[in-house]
């Protein structure tokens, strides 16, 4: 069966994972969600991801979830922007400033898949895939 919007399906899964508190989670192989989960784990909001085989013969992403000292989620929100029927695209001069700073968004660029800072640093604007704090 096909997935209108695997990367919400991804983000989903995330968001779920830290309410029950688990420490893994298991999702579907993409370049583009790889590419997500790299920079959120890179930001220091997840502990990392490796490949792993399914019993169906394709892979899947298992992401390592983070937590603080107390146990609470180091996310405490995700929220998709750009969706498939309503794209949403920004300059480099407009790329949105996330809790001041606290938070990221994640952004697909000419150069690859990146948080906010790293656009803003580069010079380069794109689509707003979505928001983490």
């Amino acid at each position: 069966m096909s997935m209108t919007d695997p990367l919400a399906d991804l983000l989903t899964r995330i968001r779920n994972g830290l309410r029950k508190h688990g420490d893994l989670v298991q999702v579907r192989n993409s370049r583009l969600g790889h590419a997500v989960i790299d920079v959120l784990a890179r930001e220091g909001f997840l502990d990392g991801v490796r490949e792993i085989a399914t019993p169906d013969g394709r892979t899947a992403l298992e992401v390592a979830l983070k937590y603080d000292r107390d146990g609470d989620p180091l996310i405490t929100s995700v929220s998709r922007v750009s969706r498939p029927g309503r794209r949403v695209y920004t300059g480099v001069r407009e790329i949105p400033r996330v809790l001041n700073g606290m938070g990221i968004a994640v952004l697909s660029t000419s150069r690859g898949v990146m948080s906010d800072r790293e656009a803003r640093a580069a010079g380069v604007g794109g689509e707003v895939i979505c928001e983490i704090w």
